[in-house]
């Protein structure tokens, strides 16, 4: 088992698992949907967000182990994960110590009968919190210790952190199935995607933004095909920008796109048609405020650029047959 930091994500091998067991993990950056009443389609990739592993940093706090990667994202900037693999992975997302599917605090174990975890590839991204069966509210960066994030809201607390745990397939299932078929494609991602003191700096939770229309697949899989002892975990850690160039020494990738630039540059939203298989239920996210009604209850602003608009119709968009 082995956990890589590169240039596109987090990169996940199993070699001991099956030669074919590999997934990338990237935190895209995207445009905010506007944080209105209305339900917009799924934005596309605007370029994957730099990582760097906390043991290449000039300084970092005494509790982020070496192993622990650091996540930069301006205040109030959108983001969704996108999931990169052919072999199966089961995957579980905690954001703040909160499960970004469940709404529950993320245990220790794997939650069968909850089914807190995606599996991937048929879940090829997710750009949210789930609220309800075809509904997630937008990944949106917010200051901590104000109120504003899912993780302060449900439980009281938020580390600024996100943490991925990884499950493969058993090696000897996907061989089974490998000699039962001729190819095997990878999930397409959207177009548009690149291929959809230090110690003292603040650090950033995760917002629940606009509302996007987006299921959470069901789990196909029995919990027995799943590997019962390789496992990965992976912890980000969310910076400001000026945390970010002084942990590393770069400047800060760019402002993010503003809804205004994003039309000019007429770029495409997307519709994800293979809905058959949305998962049901809602969960304590539900409830959640989102990050303009937690300001106007507090008299503020948080979210520049936030007039409603009518997007273009979107591509519809699903998995390779």
């Amino acid at each position: 088992m082995a956990v890589a930091v590169s240039q596109r994500g987090l990169a996940f091998s199993f070699p001991e698992v099956h030669d074919n067991a590999n997934l990338t993990i990237s935190f895209i950056r995207t445009l905010r949907v506007p944080d209105d009443e209305t339900t917009y389609g799924l934005p596309p990739g605007l370029g994957s967000f730099e990582l760097v592993a906390a043991g290449n940093c000039r300084s970092a706090p005494a509790h982020w182990d070496a192993g622990h990667v650091v996540l930069p994202m301006w205040q109030s900037e959108a983001s969704w994960i996108n999931f990169s693999a052919v072999y199966p992975f089961l995957v579980r997302i905690g954001v703040g110590g909160i499960n970004a599917v469940t709404g529950e605090p993320l245990s220790a174990d794997i939650d069968f009968a909850t089914e807190d975890y995606v599996e991937v590839p048929i879940q090829p991204w997710l750009d949210g919190f789930r609220t309800d069966p075809h509904t997630v509210r937008q990944f949106v960066a917010v200051p901590l210790g104000q109120g504003y994030s899912v993780a302060e809201q449900l439980s009281g607390a938020d580390d600024g952190s996100v943490r991925i745990e990884v499950i493969p397939l058993r090696g000897e299932i996907w061989d089974e199935r490998s000699r039962m078929r001729t190819t095997c494609d990878e999930v397409a991602g959207p177009p548009g995607l690149t291929s959809r003191a230090v110690a003292m700096a603040p650090g950033m939770g995760l917002g629940a933004g606009g509302s996007i229309k987006q299921s959470i697949a069901t789990p196909i899989e029995s919990r027995d095909n799943w590997h019962p002892s390789a496992h990965a975990a992976s912890v980000l850690h969310i910076v400001n920008s000026a945390a970010w160039q002084a942990l590393t020494g770069h400047e800060p990738h760019h402002q993010p796109l503003t809804i205004a630039e994003y039309r000019k540059h007429d770029h495409p939203w997307f519709e994800w048609y293979d809905d058959s298989l949305a998962r049901q239920g809602t969960s304590p996210l539900t409830e959640v405020k989102s990050v303009r009604e937690v300001g106007e209850a507090k008299g503020e602003t948080p979210l520049p650029d936030n007039e409603s608009f009518t997007p273009p119709k979107p591509k519809t968009i699903g998995p390779r047959p």
